[in-house]
């Protein structure tokens, strides 16, 4: 019982010396994600605009909106709703142009996909056949797969072009095609024909499936838009006679405004919120560049 005892310390002491006199080893920091903004402008294709610069610009939106509307109006309440909705518009703006790329995107996915398949079965490598549609894949695609076929050639490594390919694409479809093509190329040989030609059929069903259901519910996004936008209009015509847009200038107009403007934001909210499609979500996007850690490489000059 003794020798068991005086073993225990001694292993104790052992690992409390080992705590402080070896090296630790350093842990690799972890990566940090893209804000809101950033994740925003690279959905919308616009990553080389800054976050800050950004924000910069609805900032000076909203003061100059602001500023229209004071000296028209002379109302303070009224400018300052105004100078929030004008602050708010460049985000509108982005947004849309974000889920106008990404559904272009997932419409050409499919052919890009085939044209893949069609280059591997003509004896093409995998990486050649990616580099190659920036020729003869679709327009869309072609700046991020040009770049893809640069970053290529200068390192050799597929998975790391792979990454920077979905940092440009910054699309969920894109993602699934770029992670599916990682898989191809761990897998290789007789299957990559197959599971490119199942990725093209899936995604060539999935975008229209989604296109149908977009289609059916636009008429409750664009019924909430005209709900919310109403009121503000009628308000902006409002400013240019004086003796009716004072009122709002009291603390009673200025609490119908606040009301007013709550009202609308949880409105619209809630409408979209009922009308709206399930989101696709990135995926695979927590490591450095943003995908899975499959890193083993084969040589350029392989079957793909």
């Amino acid at each position: 019982m003794g020798a068991l005892i005086g073993l225990g310390v001694g292993v104790g002491l052992v690992l409390c010396w080992s705590a402080f006199a070896l090296p630790r080893v350093p842990r690799e920091p972890s990566p940090r994600r893209p804000g809101r903004v950033a994740s925003l402008l690279a959905r919308a294709g616009l990553g080389q605009v800054s976050a800050s610069g950004f924000v910069l610009l609805c900032a000076a939106c909203a003061l100059l909106v602001g500023l229209v509307i004071e000296l028209v109006s002379g109302a303070p309440p009224v400018a300052l709703a105004f100078a929030a909705m004008a602050g708010y518009l460049p985000v509108v703006i982005v947004n849309g142009r974000a889920r106008r790329r990404q559904r272009e995107f997932a419409e050409v996915w499919p052919e890009a996909v085939d044209n893949l398949a069609s280059a591997v079965r003509a004896g093409m490598s995998l990486p050649e056949a990616v580099a190659g549609l920036a020729d003869r894949g679709p327009e869309a695609l072609r700046p991020a797969f040009a770049a893809f076929g640069l970053d290529y050639q200068v390192s050799g490594r597929f998975g790391d072009a792979l990454d920077r390919l979905k940092e440009r694409l910054a699309d969920p479809v894109g993602d699934r095609v770029v992670e599916g093509l990682r898989i191809a190329r761990e897998v290789g040989g007789g299957e990559l024909g197959r599971i490119l030609r199942n990725l093209s059929g899936y995604l060539r069903e999935d975008a229209r499936t989604r296109s149908e259901l977009e289609a059916r519910q636009a008429w409750t996004v664009n019924g909430a838009r005209l709900a919310v936008s109403a009121p503000w209009l009628v308000l902006l015509l409002m400013s240019f006679q004086s003796d009716v847009i004072h009122r709002y200038a009291t603390p009673g107009g200025t609490l119908v405004l606040a009301v007013g403007g709550g009202l609308c934001v949880v409105a619209y909210r809630a409408m979209m919120r009922l009308g709206r499609l399930p989101t696709e979500r990135r995926i695979l996007s927590s490591t450095p560049h943003g995908s899975a850690p499959l890193r083993s490489e084969r040589p350029s000059g392989g079957p793909g």
